[in-house]
């Protein structure tokens, strides 16, 4: 975690933008809305998820494995469910399911796992010898495909052009090294949260838009990075979920620092609460009232409270 981290943040510091998610290739332009059910699915090594079309005659049911196409090869995915009215997913989210997995799959996939946990002690030696700065996160050997993928965070840029050679020599196949970020780590690794519930990239669902300060701002939470920061560094994933909800209700609230006039006393509104829909004010005359938001009233596109 960052030095940025270990003090509340003033409102004008450049350090804001240190906070922010600039990783995300979530992109609402590409948005699509399907018509029809698709399968859900996950592939383990990453928690990456995909939605699936099958043909009428397979029929697939939670807790089910398939083989089908990903952006690193044919592998092997995890059914999690139907989704009966897919929304805000992409085009390339979407696969077609070439078969369901046999008990030879799952003996073949057992067999994998077990070759992957043998390649993380060869991995980490041969990054010492190179003297590289990599921690490797995940190791992964594609179902039908003689390639193996090896997941590492750095801090810098890292040329590893002699340690494929050397993990080629080793493992007598295709190579691959994937250099990810923070939010990818914590979704492969998972964990818990501030919360004490896993992870929301890692358990609940890997299409996260991308968080920014203004949303933390906008539910009037403090800035210090121990409330509003993940495991991650970064600010938290449930903040764009609850983002949607405050920004609606505010639209139906009267805004902080709005004067107006009440029992004979202008008053100023100093605090809104979405959550518990009350409204503090506070008087010329001294008196600081608590009033419920469902008082509030627009006359002439101005604020007034009953």
């Amino acid at each position: 975690m960052s030095d940025i981290f270990e003090t509340d943040i003033d409102d004008d510091s450049e350090a804001l933008a240190s906070l922010e998610d600039n990783e995300s290739s979530s992109s609402d332009k590409e948005d699509i809305v399907i018509n029809e059910p698709l399968y859900h699915l996950k592939l383990g090594y990453s928690c990456e998820t995909l939605y699936a079309k099958v043909s009428d005659k397979m029929k697939l049911v939670s807790g089910d494995y398939v083989i089908c196409p990903t952006r690193y090869g044919k592998d092997m995915a995890f059914v999690l469910g139907i989704t009966k009215k897919p929304v805000g997913i992409k085009k390339t989210d979407i696969v077609n399911i070439e078969r369901k997995a046999t008990e030879e799959d799952i003996k073949k996939l057992r067999e994998l796992e077990a070759k992957e946990k043998e390649a993380y002690p060869i991995f980490k030696e041969k990054v010492a010898l190179h003297k590289l700065d990599m921690k490797l996160v995940q190791t992964h050997f594609l179902f039908e495909e003689q390639k193996a993928l090896f997941f590492f965070s750095s801090d810098n840029r890292v040329d590893f052009r002699e340690l494929v050679k050397d993990l080629v020599s080793v493992f007598k196949m295709r190579i691959e090294l994937r250099q990810i970020g923070v939010r990818d780590e914590s979704r492969i690794t998972g964990g818990l949260g501030v919360c004490g519930r896993p992870f929301c990239c890692n358990a609940v669902s890997d299409k996260l838009r991308p968080v920014s300060i203004k949303m933390a701002k906008d539910q009037n939470l403090s800035l210090n990075s121990m409330k509003i920061s993940g495991q991650c560094g970064r600010l938290l994933c449930c903040l764009s979920y609850e983002y949607d909800w405050y920004n609606e209700m505010r639209k139906k609230l009267p805004n902080e620092g709005i004067r107006l006039r009440y029992d004979g006393t202008d008053f100023r509104i100093t605090e809104v609460n979405p959550l518990t829909s009350m409204v503090k004010m506070l008087g010329d005359d001294g008196r600081l009232l608590e009033v419920n938001a469902k008082r509030f009233y627009k006359d002439n596109n101005h604020w007034k409270i009953d």
